[in-house]
């Protein structure tokens, strides 16, 4: 079940986000925000959930602005992550579909991810979810062992005429 992400989610969009830094390669942060923090930096739209038959969660997906300038409303970058024991199972992409839905209910017609170039299993996700690679970002940033690493700036446009 997709559901909106309520405040009360945090403990566990926390844990699995947690699992995504141990990773390495889903992002480059390597300590867990604070809710406050992780809250101020995403949009309050398209916060949405993934839950299990028992009511668990066991995915989530986000949008942070691209920019606080006016046209740039429309562009969003996508943070999705799924509990490791769910992977395979359809969830990152059912999250992504309803996702892809509701934001352009919020008039964004443009989603981007900026991906770590070493996990190809998310360049996949994305492509199989109609995003493109529009670019690679050469030594962007030092990985949690402090090596320079390359991202994959993949994006989807909607077709929705503006």
């Amino acid at each position: 079940m997709i559901r909106e992400m309520k405040n009360e989610d945090w403990n566990d969009v926390s844990r699995i986000y947690q699992q995504g830094i141990e990773a390495k390669n889903a992002t480059f942060e390597t300590m867990l925000p604070e809710y406050k923090q992780w809250d101020a930096t995403h949009l309050k739209e398209c916060r949405l959930v993934s839950t299990d038959q028992e009511g668990n969660v066991n995915g989530w997906i986000a949008l942070s602005p691209t920019s606080s300038r006016l046209v740039y409303k429309g562009v969003a970058e996508v943070s999705v992550y799924v509990d490791k024991q769910s992977i395979r199972k359809q969830i990152g992409y059912s999250l992504m579909q309803k996702l892809i839905e509701l934001s352009e209910q919020f008039g964004i017609w443009t989603l981007y991810s900026s991906i770590i170039a070493s996990n190809q299993p998310s360049i996949y996700f994305h492509t199989k979810c109609g995003f493109r690679t529009v670019g690679i970002r050469e030594k962007i940033a030092k990985d949690a062992d402090g090596i320079w690493t390359d991202t994959v700036i993949m994006e989807r446009r909607s077709k929705k005429v503006w």
